[in-house]
Order: structure tokens, then sequence, then C-alpha cells
């Protein structure tokens, strides 16, 4: 199932990433994909403020992978920039598996290596368009075709 959400900003992107974090639960798997400041990590911290996690949420890039525990007894937030890694080995040299079933995983630039760590998951490509964010949803999996349909009746 595909959709397309367009935010105005980088503060509607934040607003809308917290009403997508707060549906999230354990053993999730969101990949980003975009450009340069396409709004992935600004995304990423209004997923964060959904779920109720420790801050701040910045790009992971030169440490390529961040885990910020909750702080309402939710889910922990993974918080994966797979930028810097060459493919899917150095991905799977994450022990991300051993993580993903208790965490909700956010990993940017993980198109092609990502996907394999869950059954179902949630891509979002971000492209800009001046100011404005255009999300599309990319959701593989029953919950994530039924999240997207939530996310979009909601708009």
């Amino acid at each position: 199932m595909n959709a397309q959400v367009r935010l105005d900003d980088a503060d509607a992107t934040r607003s809308w990433g917290a009403r997508l974090g707060a549906l999230l639960r354990r053993g999730d798997l969101l990949v980003l994909t975009g450009g340069l400041g396409a709004g992935k990590t600004t995304l990423t911290q209004g997923i964060a403020t959904g779920l109720g996690v420790r801050g701040p949420i910045t790009s992971p890039t030169f440490v390529i992978s961040r885990i910020h525990p909750s702080l309402v007894d939710g889910p922990a937030l993974v918080h994966v920039d797979a930028y810097r890694l060459s493919g899917s080995d150095e991905l799977d040299d994450l022990d991300l598996d051993a993580d993903i079933a208790d965490s909700v995983t956010v990993v940017e630039w993980g198109a092609g290596m990502a996907e394999s760590l869950a059954d179902e998951h949630l891509e979002l490509v971000l492209d800009t368009d001046g100011d404005a964010r255009l999300v599309t949803l990319r959701a593989t999996g029953r919950r994530f075709e039924a999240m997207v349909r939530t996310l979009l009746a909601a708009e």
C-alpha cells in the first residue's frame, strides 16, 4: 500500500512524526529514505516525542546507531543511520535483530538493507518541496497498512 502526505514545514514534520510515534509498538521497523536535508532526522524527532523516549534526537551519522530509552515504560527507540554502511552485511554487524523485538527501530538511509530485519515494515520516502516535505508511505504488511489508513484519516 502506498500513500503520500504533504507536511508544510519542520514543525509539521515533527508533529506528524509524533502522531506516527504514538501508533508504534515494540518490534516495529521504519525505513526512512530521502536525500540530505529531506527531513529524516526531523521526522525521527517527532517519532521520539510520540514514543516518549529520552532525547535529544540527533543524526547518528558518525556513531551509526543510538538507543533512546523510554521515559514512559514503552519501547526504546533504536535510531540508525546507514549512510556510511556499505551494505546489509555491515548492517547485520550492528546486531539490530537482537533489539528489534523489544524496540522501535528507525533506519535512515536503510532502503535495500534494513527491510530484511522484519517481515512487516513501513518505508517513508521524504522529498522536499521548498520548506515542505512530501512523504510517501510504503506499507508492507497488514499492521502497517492499517497504520497508514489511520494516519491518513487524521489528515
